[in-house]
């Protein structure tokens, strides 16, 4: 693991002189990030090349940097000859990686736009490319499921669109706006298997979900897919969503429904899962015990509502200080926004400004929640915060500039209210994705 003695040591001189938190916090999700990053662990699962072609299939917002990776162990590391590679890989708009074969395009998350629909239309041409001496190597990441747009038959771009953007403003959680998508999708759900079958097929995949299921990853291109179109159906009655027509009709067809176990196509496919979100966690942990904290973990699965964790969260907070100990409560997973305001932000941000009231007047707390792929919500930029830092007395301080920290929240306006105090997390593109890091740290006054 990539963290180094000396800082450490440095936090445990900090920190004995009760030295700023935030550091130690910001400490804590370069570690998490740095844990996940390709160049980390991806050359040592990449299988040694076929006879014939390597066809390299990328998508999410890891993309670039695995197919960087990856065209680096082929091309320089064993010497492959640039003819027998080929593929492309498309990650988020900010997020692409200079490559030397292999296509790179940037397209839109988390609202998909016309370049993911001509790279998911690019990469199931490639895939039907194959043949029994070839490989299809598929590099997954979070945000795949944006990235590779490829709408089933009958159902228009626009459609998708407004699919994509009703699920979002719902509160319905990642699984679930995955479970209809996939069954909108030429691509997802195990499609893409289809396609490169006879070819082998292998995929590695950074996951970004709880539990690291691979049918969720990406909405799961190549392996088979446990989900229905009446899952799907049910999800849209649940949300009250009113949708297109056409989409409406496609739920209800048969044809749509996505590959299941024993299909074909995943005869002699194989599957990796590369990095995860516990092994973060867990990174983080080790950091937090090496700095003298006693460290509490909630688990990398956590689902719900932001406003409503962060409650919860501060409870556990103020027991804490409440037994007189120092300590760091690390969590993961995703949290969900219900959009009521007409505010910017995301769950990590939602979260830490719920957090920052419920925390109110707490001394020596401090606490970050961001997202590890470097943006949290926002409207797809790559120069959107990734979440924001809070404290003890964030809430007094947003009220002397004449900031009402309830009124923000009630407008879901977060990256408003943490832009205005300076304390918004902006590290730009990381290259990795795995989930969301949430770090609170209960010290002594």
């Amino acid at each position: 693991m990539r963290y180094y003695k000396h800082v450490f040591e440095k936090w445990a001189a900090m920190l004995t002189t009760k030295t700023n938190l935030r550091a130690f916090l910001a400490d804590l999700f370069r570690i998490a990030v740095e844990t996940a990053h390709p160049a980390s662990f991806l050359p040592k699962l990449l299988p040694p090349p076929p006879p014939g072609k390597l066809i390299l299939l990328a998508a999410g917002k890891a993309a670039g940097s695995m197919a960087e990776v990856a065209e680096g162990f082929y091309l320089k590391q064993l010497g492959l000859s640039p003819e027998r590679l080929c593929g492309i890989a498309v990650a988020r708009h900010g997020y692409g990686r200079p490559l030397r074969v292999i296509t790179m395009v940037e397209a839109g998350h988390p609202v998909p736009d016309a370049a993911g629909l001509a790279a998911a239309s690019r990469a199931l041409e490639l895939a039907d490319s194959g043949g029994p001496n070839d490989l299809v190597l598929v590099l997954m990441s979070g945000g795949a499921t944006a990235n590779w747009i490829a709408p089933a038959d009958g159902i228009s771009f626009e459609d998708k669109q407004s699919v994509t953007r009703a699920l979002l403003r719902s509160g319905a959680n990642i699984g679930e706006i995955n479970t209809v998508r996939k069954h909108l999708s030429r691509i997802k759900g195990g499609r893409l298997a289809r396609h490169a079958h006879p070819a082998k097929l292998m995929t590695v995949a950074i996951s970004d979900v709880p539990g690291d299921n691979p049918s969720a990853i990406g909405s799961g291109p190549t392996v088979p897919d446990p989900t229905t179109l009446a899952d799907a159906r049910a999800i849209v009655t649940k949300y009250k969503l009113e949708l297109p027509a056409a989409i409406t009709t496609a739920l209800n067809d048969p044809k749509n429904e996505s590959p299941k176990p024993g299909d074909p196509a995943f005869a002699g496919t194989s599957y990796a899962l590369a990095a995860r979100p516990a092994d973060s966690i867990r990174a983080a942990a080790a950091a937090v015990t090496a700095a003298g904290y006693e460290c509490i973990m909630l688990g990398d699965q956590l689902e719900g509502e932001a406003r409503v964790v962060a409650e919860e969260h501060a409870r556990l907070a103020r027991d804490l200080r409440a037994q007189g100990k120092r300590a760091v409560i690390l969590s993961g997973g995703e949290l969900t926004v219900t959009i009521k305001g007409k505010g910017r932000g995301g769950p990590n941000q939602e979260y830490a400004l719920a957090l920052s009231l419920a925390l109110a007047g707490l001394e020596a707390v401090a606490a970050v929640a961001a997202d590890t792929d470097g943006t949290d919500g926002g409207a797809g930029d790559a120069t959107d915060p990734a979440g924001a830092y809070c404290d003890g007395q964030t809430a007094d301080r947003a009220k002397a500039l004449g900031l009402d920290p309830a009124a923000f929240l009630a407008d879901n306006n977060s990256t408003g209210f943490f832009e205005a105090l300076g304390d918004l997390v902006a590290p730009g593109p990381t290259f990795t994705n795995v989930n969301d890091f949430r770090a609170i740290v209960v010290d002594r006054p």
